[in-house]
């Protein structure tokens, strides 16, 4: 009996020291998780808010696009009626003038019609 209890105590004392081993393992394993969990939560977090960052930045820069290009279009609908007045105002210059010349000089207008067909016309040749 002696050899099979001391056989049984070796038997208990090895299930005990692997068994110690193990759970050291098992938690080592467990700390080794939590520790890359952390990392991986820390790397999530850093990705979250440099995106956040940059979306930031781009609706900003968008919104400011937005802002010069409505400046610009104003300014452009600004300086186009302003154009289109000058126009309309020279051309009733222009109108009242050649009014004026006609009606004070009838011949010398129609000798200008008739250089300025001829003109055209030696033009259109070509």
């Amino acid at each position: 009996m002696s050899i099979a209890d001391g056989e049984a105590r070796m038997r208990d004392r090895t299930d005990k020291a692997t068994a110690e081993r193990l759970e050291k393992d098992v938690a080592a394993v467990k700390n080794d998780i939590a520790a890359l969990t952390d990392q991986i939560t820390d790397a999530l977090n850093t990705f979250a808010n440099a995106t956040g960052k940059q979306a930031r930045r781009g609706y900003k820069q968008a919104r400011d696009n937005r802002d010069n290009m409505d400046s610009t279009l104003d300014d452009f609908s600004e300086r186009g009626s302003a154009m289109m007045g000058a126009a309309q105002d020279a051309y009733g210059s222009i109108e009242e003038t050649l009014e004026d010349a006609i009606t004070q000089r009838p011949l010398a207008t129609v000798g200008i019609a008739l250089g300025i067909g001829f003109l055209v016309g030696i033009a259109w040749r070509r």
